[in-house]
């Protein structure tokens, strides 16, 4: 089982983050310890059991190929909340015989993957 996966961000890019990964994806931030909080960054967690942590690179460049993968009962709703804020969503049903899954994209372009639980 995996605890979490960091995904890069720039720095200074919490407030735009917060927006997407709560008030997008429906996560939780998930306080840092003030050790690590003092870097930069943001944490979220979901109640499916999923945890992100965004971490700051001073030299950033988006994941555009390597990406997370989260289960999520809700795919369709979830699908929908994403189009309706503006993000791409690409459906890959049939790459992969019985998945339901799709592809986003977070505000700094980092790829998501979102896979019916």
């Amino acid at each position: 089982m995996i605890h979490h996966v960091q995904v890069a961000c720039p720095r200074g890019s919490e407030d735009v983050l917060r927006a997407f990964y709560v008030g997008v994806l429906g996560m939780t931030e998930k306080p840092k310890p003030p050790v690590l909080a003092a870097r930069g960054g943001c944490w979220f967690t979901d109640e499916f059991g999923s945890e992100l942590h965004l971490g700051v690179e001073d030299d950033f460049r988006p994941a555009r190929k390597a990406h997370p993968a989260l289960l999520r009962p809700d795919l369709d709703a979830l699908a929908a909340r994403v189009a309706a804020a503006g993000y791409p969503v690409t459906w890959a049903n049939d790459e992969i015989p019985g998945i339901r899954r799709f592809h986003t994209e977070d505000p700094h372009a980092n790829r998501l993957e979102f896979i019916a639980a």
